[in-house]
């Protein structure tokens, strides 16, 4: 809840009957709402003049839009959606990319983040979504939690993990850091980066090996279990060498395989980020997913797979098409009869179909090496600058593009490359929904005016679409009229209405307007999938595309921490948050640092074969050897320049 007095946000207050808050908030929920009435807000147009950002006003900002968005190519275009917005925000902008860009490039940060997660999903159980809710964490008798520190960056969901622990359950945690995650469990793998199928390999060769399989799970709703079987009972998926690949004790190993067998059909899996960004994060999230089908618990309370979004509306925004090879509701665009049903739904001729968009990496990789193939792009909440790997390169590939429009809520890193720059609006802003991890469609309500002449992102989308001649397709007033455009083309949120939002929030797929929503999928059939059945396939171990070497020992790994968000451009104006946490520090484990002769708080340059970075070091005990740590919210240190 959000306290105005003057009609400016004050404060904040935990909504105390909230399902998924439980009347709690994280330190970013107490102190995060000050971004929204910052001196630093954007409150007009900018355009570019003379090499400058000026001050514009609304006609003249649209009028140079259009102008020269008129001058590309539907394959010139590369279009940047944010999961930061509501699902009002990117069902515009992905209709708007199809309709009036006629391009297919569109995408959003969960390619950084989840897509791996959606993918992989949909290719084993035929929906790329968390299979169970938040509450069967906290009934679970074993959370086996792989790539996640939820206590720094998911700190509700880690209380319903506590809750579990609380009543016996067991906690096992797979991560290079010694995280207060990792602290908080009776069992903590240190395993090696990039080893992460090397040891769910493993852990299904002893399941097989040993019988604890569900043999009427996996008989009746799988198919492909002996090219599964074959592949991950090879001897080299033992336990004796899985310790060696992995760098872990052998006994880490035996004492998760006994916790899968006793606590099975009650046994949670979670996973984020340090599972899904890799180069084999499909497959990764993939293995994931054949554990938990072997041992038969999914489509069970206490169990399931569990991806926590890396922002708040990563699994709306993919919900609502923002992405290169899906409409909204996951209709692929490769289908020659969605794609018609989705345009005549539209009520235009045709959309861009049968060949896969650029995704994110694609965009910049083009704009840096072929700035004559992708020459304007259009960004909506996103500063990939700051947020994207690489930072040298995707600087220059926005210097590249010919013409950038940026629409955000502050100036960015990125936005001092664009031509125009459009003040949006922030969620207090406005009406709208977002879809949390356990696909919990929830309403938030406009408590304040946005400043100055900012709008509704979705708003400047229609005003563009005018613009251009393009309006007919944007008639919409509210953020209501948005919505009930999208759920009557996407399945998933058929019965979803703002009316039945006024209580605790939906979890789809809600078919019809009298379903009461879905709070475990998969119970009785894999929807989608052949026969209804879960697709189980061989998944080798792959060493990681770049390795430590003699030049480059160490592996670096990032991450958030419980007091910013993902680029920092929110939560660094917030004053406590930015005080807890000012600037950025480079995790040492104390060997490495005797060995490098770096002592605790000392500057040091941390380089690599891409760029270099100064950060203060902190050594500590709780890192793996050879790794190192640094979290990726400062502009002053960016880890994504190594």
């Amino acid at each position: 809840n959000l306290v105005v007095k003057d009609g400016k946000i004050v404060d904040t207050q935990p909504c105390q009957r909230g399902p998924v808050n439980e009347g709690k908030l994280c330190p970013k929920g107490v102190f995060g709402f000050e971004f929204i009435n910052s001196p630093d807000r954007l409150t007009t147009p900018l355009v570019r003049k003379n090499g400058e950002l000026v001050p514009a006003s609304w006609d003249e900002a649209l009028a140079v839009i259009a102008e020269n968005f008129a001058k590309y190519q539907p394959d010139e275009f590369a279009v940047i959606s944010s999961a930061r917005c509501c699902n009002e925000d990117n069902y515009a902008m992905q209709k708007f990319a199809r309709i009036v860009l006629k391009t297919p490039n569109i995408d959003h940060c969960a390619r950084l983040c989840h897509a791996p997660t959606v993918a992989g999903l949909a290719k084993v159980f035929g929906s790329g979504a968390s299979t169970n809710s938040f509450d069967d964490l906290a009934i679970a008798d074993l959370v086996f939690i792989i790539g996640s520190n939820n206590f720094e960056a998911h700190p509700l969901a880690a209380r319903r993990i506590m809750q579990a622990k609380e009543k016996g359950a067991h906690i096992i945690v797979c991560d290079p850091r010694r995280t207060p995650t990792a602290k908080q469990a009776e069992l903590h793998i240190q395993h090696r980066p990039g080893t992460d199928i090397q040891l769910l390999n493993c852990l299904m060769k002893n399941i097989i090996e040993n019988d604890w399989i569900d043999h009427e799970f996996v008989e009746n709703r799988t198919l492909g279990y002996e090219d599964l079987k074959a592949c991950v009972t090879q001897d080299k998926y033992s336990i004796e060498n899985t310790a060696k690949v992995c760098g872990i004790p052998e006994e880490s190993i035996k004492q998760a395989l006994e916790w899968l067998h006793e606590c099975q059909h009650k046994t949670a899996f979670v996973h984020c980020l340090g599972i899904t960004q890799h180069t084999v994060g499909v497959d990764n999230v993939r293995s994931i997913a054949f554990v938990q089908t072997l041992l038969g618990n999914i489509g069970k309370p206490g169990c399931g797979v569990n991806a926590l979004r890396g922002q708040n509306n990563v699994q709306g925004s993919c919900d609502m098409g923002a992405l290169p090879n899906v409409y909204a509701g996951y209709f692929s665009v490769m289908n020659p009869d969605l794609a018609k049903k989705v345009a005549d739904y539209w009520g235009v001729e045709s959309i861009p179909q049968g060949k896969l968009g650029l995704h994110i990496p694609e965009m910049l990789d083009t704009l840096y090496e072929h700035p004559d193939q992708v020459k304007c792009m259009y960004l909506m909440g996103e500063n990939p600058v700051i947020s994207d790997p690489n930072s040298k390169m995707v600087e220059q590939a926005m210097e590249n593009c010919e013409f950038l429009v940026v629409q955000d809520i502050f100036e960015t890193e990125t936005s001092r490359y664009a031509d125009v720059v459009l003040p949006g609006s922030c969620y207090a802003e406005e009406d709208g929904t977002q879809t949390n991890a356990e696909r919990r469609v929830q309403r938030f309500r406009k408590a304040q005016d946005a400043p100055g002449e900012s709008k509704l992102d979705w708003e400047i989308m229609k005003m563009i679409a005018e613009k251009m001649g393009y309006g007919q397709y944007f008639q919409w007033e509210t953020s209501e009229d948005v919505f009930n455009e999208m759920r009557g083309i996407t399945p998933q949120y058929a019965g979803i209405t703002y009316a039945k939002l006024e209580g605790d929030g939906i979890q789809w797929p809600c078919p019809t307007e009298d379903h009461p929503g879905t709070a475990i999928l998969h119970i009785n059939e894999f929807a989608g999938m052949p026969e209804g059945k879960a697709a189980l396939e061989a998944v080798e171990h792959r060493e990681p595309a770049e390795v430590v070497d003699e030049e480059y020992p160490i592996w670096l790994t990032t991450g958030a921490t419980i007091w910013h968000w993902p680029s920092g451009s929110m939560t660094r104006r917030c004053e406590q948050l930015d005080k807890d946490a000012p600037t950025a520090w480079l995790e040492i484990n104390v060997k490495d640092a005797e060995k490098y002769g770096v002592k605790d708080g000392e500057t040091v340059v941390l380089y690599s074969r891409r760029g270099e970075v100064e950060v203060a070091a902190r050594v500590i005990p709780d890192i793996k050897e050879g790794v190192f740590f640094m979290p990726f919210h400062f502009t002053e240190a960016r880890a994504n320049l190594v």
